[in-house]
């Protein structure tokens, strides 16, 4: 489960569940909103507010590179996930206070985001790779 190994870096399949029961430690006791995204020449930025507490608030920064993109190994509707799901990692390695409020979703993280994705199991209306 997640929080307990601070030494992870990336997105691990358990960081896609969303059961509320999944060991969670940290992140528990602050709100993540997602913000909205920038384009750059080179990268999609997501901004992000965590809010722990009543006053303290915080803002955080991550970005894919475009070329992720445009090869298809990011879609621009898994953008805000991919990176929450980061942000999450970041929070809970850092007892909720990150060195830094700047992140860039690296290859490996997205490839294994999208290993995570495809292995997903199918639901009932959608048909198998094989028919």
């Amino acid at each position: 489960m997640r929080g307990g190994n601070g030494n992870r870096q990336g997105i691990f399949p358990e960081d896609l569940k969303r059961d509320e029961t999944s060991g969670r430690k940290m992140t528990d006791r602050l709100i993540v909103q997602y913000l909205g995204f920038r384009a750059t020449a080179l990268a999609r930025e997501y901004t992000f507010a965590v809010r722990e507490g009543a006053s303290d608030t915080f803002q955080y920064t991550l970005a894919i590179a475009n070329e992720a993109f445009v090869s298809h190994r990011a879609r621009y509707q898994d953008g805000p996930e991919i990176c929450c799901l980061r942000l999450h990692h970041e929070l809970d390695a850092h007892a909720n206070h990150p060195p830094t409020t700047h992140f860039c979703v690296t290859d490996a993280e997205l490839a294994n985001y999208q290993d995570v994705r495809q292995s997903k199991p199918l639901r009932k209306f959608q048909r198998s790779p094989e028919e």
